[in-house]
């Protein structure tokens, strides 16, 4: 039953992977639209934004208080700006650099990312070593970056 579990939660991941490379290119067409990348990662957060909206009132959850929100590390409220940061980026690079250029870069910035949170166990993530497997993917990761990016 682990087995399905993790084959689960690894499928959901390439679905992510999938919806990524979708908001992307739908954010790109958004931004030739608007003629604006900054106004294009604004309405694409707005939609997002609603839609969070919506689910939180079907599912009826409470909203947290102001005293919860005092708790939580400086650090953690770093999320949305993160989060508009990557929106703007990728409305402006996917039209200049490709769909698998653009996503094996991501994954590239996000596997030697991933390596250094891991080491350390920083964010909440669990400290796990790094070893030469992770090492080597990640070395594979930027060699990909660099074949796909040759024209």
């Amino acid at each position: 039953m682990k087995d399905i579990g993790s084959s689960i939660l690894f499928l959901s991941a390439i679905v992510v992977g999938v919806s990524l490379a979708s908001q992307a290119g739908v954010n790109a067409q958004l931004r030739t639209a608007l003629a604006s990348p900054v106004q294009a990662a604004f309405l694409s957060f707005l939609i997002g934004t609603l839609v969070l909206g919506a689910i939180i009132l079907i599912q009826n959850d409470n909203w947290f208080s102001p005293a919860e929100a005092l708790n939580i590390p400086w650090w953690a409220w770093l999320g949305g700006f993160f989060g508009a940061f990557n929106i703007v980026m990728s409305i402006y690079l996917a039209p200049k650099v490709g769909a698998v250029a653009l996503a094996i870069s991501v994954v590239c910035g996000q596997v030697i990312a991933s390596i250094f949170y891991d080491q350390q166990g920083l964010l909440g993530y669990p400290k796990i070593e790094i070893s030469t497997n992770r090492i080597i993917g990640a070395v594979f990761l930027i060699i990909g970056v660099i074949m796909v990016s040759k024209k």
